[in-house]
């Protein structure tokens, strides 16, 4: 932590956060005032938003029965004055009705004060109608054009006419004239209210919704529909306290009443509440900003120190190669020169090459394994295995190795049959071998290392136990970095290239299991291995994740 803070007390490091605080103030000055004007326009565009939405609703209404009527009330005079209007029953016969309840025509060219018929959908035809209150508003409708008499020729603004004088039957009419503009009779219908408040209305209203709002505002908007009376014939009286717009219905139904009613804010609060917000989000922008400045020091600070390990690594990995082609270059001189004459010396010397050969050989697999699992190209074979024979092989070949006589290494197989593994076998005894070999570095004067293989609940494990230096408590979360060596004076002198360890986890991890450490300075380490049943369900080749760059004077 000493490490970190020196890094910030620097003054170049102060100037530099200071410019940048002064800086985000400045930005959070300019935009308080930006976001003020943002908060008063954004209350107004809303205002209008909701107005356009009931002008929406209004439009699509007035349209609705504009286009019903202009279908079926525009009837060719000739059938008046033919006396073909059974034909116009029939045209009707085929056509969507929805919206009218009652369709109706008044014929002034067989009576002076007109013929009244109305369309059965039962029965496809035209009958005189039974006296009703439906029947008298239709005549009350058309009383304006049986006053004039015999005096025929229309007046009046355009042709589509709407009757509400009883609102119990709202009716629109259509003037028929001849070609000398003598009114032949009437077509029209009777509007169809229970129609319009279930079905019309609602899916105006919803589409609108639908079109006008985002989908996260559209829960809080809601629709009232009061009649004349200021009774509610759709949505929910309780919108009634919270009306942010209203708009008349145009064309029909002019004394009903479109109320668009929000269950959230007012433009007022909104205005203010979207203040707050971006007000907070622009202080939170900054404190991130400063947060991101000193993460910026802290990075640059791990890389510094990534350096200096990765400096370590390269000069500890040189020595790795240097001893060993030192040594074949050595006796493969002697050789060479003749100098070794007897029989036994040369098989010494040769079997010194070798081993120097395979311990370099080692270094360079370790070296390409991490190249692989950082570049995600490190890939495994899935295959049944006996782990417990795998884990005999590693440890005959590990005693084979140059000083892997002087570990005294020593088996403890299962008491009971694994059960069936999956997995790459030659992966997990390379993983296994580095651990021995780790084991038998930390272990002076010749401890005993103990390979034990068990299963224990839905895993099995692996484990390698030496009684060696240890590892300090401090030290254990980060042994399976890559690079990473323990910095104690007890190990400064052993040499390797920090690669082990990391390798290991990856191997497990990418088996679906994990590596756990249990270690006690001066009483040794346990490095386990942990497998699950059927471990090549999981098996890929899992990528190398970046480590934490700590002091970089690390040993082991």
């Amino acid at each position: 932590m000493a490490d970190r803070l020196r890094i910030l007390r620097g003054p170049l490091h102060w100037l530099g956060l200071a410019a940048v605080v002064a800086s985000l103030a400045l930005l959070l000055g300019l935009q308080y005032r930006w976001l003020q004007r943002l908060g008063e326009a954004g209350a107004l565009l809303r205002e209008a938003a909701l107005r356009g939405f009931l002008e929406a609703v209004c439009t699509e209404f007035e349209y609705y029965y504009r286009t019903r009527a202009e279908r079926l009330l525009n009837v060719p005079a000739e059938l008046f004055t033919e006396g073909r209007l059974q034909k116009l029953a029939k045209t009707w016969e085929g056509q969507e009705l929805a919206g009218t309840r009652t369709l109706f025509l008044v014929d002034f060219t067989r009576a002076e004060f007109g013929n009244f018929l109305v369309y059965r959908a039962d029965t496809g035809g035209l009958e005189t109608p039974p006296a009703s209150d439906e029947s008298l508003a239709i005549i009350i409708a058309c009383a304006p054009w049986q006053a004039r008499g015999g005096r025929r020729t229309l007046a009046g603004p355009g042709p589509l006419r709407v009757d509400e004088g009883d609102p119990a039957h709202r009716i629109l009419l259509n003037p028929i004239t001849d070609e000398t503009g003598s009114l032949v009779g009437i077509s029209g219908f009777v509007v169809d209210e229970p129609y319009l408040r279930e079905s019309l209305l609602p899916a105006l209203v919803k589409k609108a919704i639908r079109d006008h709002f985002p989908p996260e505002r559209q829960a809080d908007i809601g629709v009232l529909v009061t009649d004349g009376d200021g009774r509610p014939v759709l949505g929910e009286a309780a919108f009634a306290g919270a009306v942010t717009a209203t708009r008349s219905l145009p064309f029909l139904f002019t004394d009903w009443t479109l109320h668009l009613a929000s269950t959230g804010k007012g433009e007022a609060d909104w205005a203010r509440g979207n203040f707050a917000i971006n007000l907070a989000l622009s202080a939170l922008l900054a404190l991130v900003l400063t947060a991101g400045l000193l993460f910026s020091l802290r990075a640059a600070q791990r890389a510094t120190r990534l350096s200096a390990m990765k400096s370590d690594f390269v000069s500890n990995v040189s020595h790795e190669l240097r001893t060993p082609l030192a040594s074949i270059r050595v006796y493969a001189e002697l050789l060479r020169t003749g100098r070794a004459k007897e029989p036994e010396q040369v098989r010494r010397y040769g079997e010194t090459i070798e081993a120097e050969a395979t311990r370099l050989s080692r270094l360079i697999e370790n070296l390409l394994d991490l190249s692989r699992i950082e570049s995600g190209r490190r890939s495994y074979r899935s295959v049944p295995l006996d782990l417990a024979a795998v884990a005999e092989e590693t440890i005959a070949a590990f005693r084979q190795r140059p000083g892997g006589a002087d570990c005294a290494v020593s088996y403890r197989g299962p008491t009971t049959p694994l059960p069936a593994l999956s997995g790459d076998a030659e992966a997990l005894g390379r993983a296994l071998g580095n651990l021995l070999e780790n084991a038998c570095k930390y272990s002076p004067e010749r401890r005993g290392i103990t390979v034990a293989l068990e299963q224990v609940g839905g895993e099995v494990r692996l484990a390698v136990i030496d009684q060696g230096i240890g590892i300090p408590r401090e030290e254990q979360a980060r042994i399976f970095e890559r690079f990473h060596r323990v910095g104690k004076g007890l190990v400064h002198d052993v040499k390797g290239s920090g690669l082990g360890a990391a390798i290991v986890q990856h191997i497990a991890r990418a088996h679906g299991g994990r590596v756990s450490l249990d270690s006690e300075p001066g009483r040794g380490s346990t490095f386990t291995l942990h497998l699950p049943f059927g471990s090549a369900g999981g098996l890929a080749a899992a990528p190398a994740k970046e480590e934490h760059a700590e002091d970089p004077d690390r040993r082991g």
